[in-house]
């Protein structure tokens, strides 16, 4: 199995350790699809971005 991250980190905020938590948009190299992801103590939330009109906001990456 080769050793390639398919998701790259492109914004955090926050810290997981005091009341706000902490916030994270991951990116899908292969999909495009970026994704939210909130962590505040042991609870964690993913889901994709969505734009205005309720679609996958999408990122594409040259490489």
């Amino acid at each position: 199995m080769k050793n390639d991250n398919r998701f790259i980190v492109v914004h955090k905020e926050g810290s997981s350790f005091k009341e706000e938590g902490s916030r994270q948009i991951l990116l899908d190299k292969e999909t495009g699809i970026n994704y939210l992801v909130f962590k505040s103590g042991y609870g964690l939330g993913l889901t994709p971005l969505l734009d205005t009109d309720g679609k996958p906001v999408i990122t594409w990456i040259g490489e």
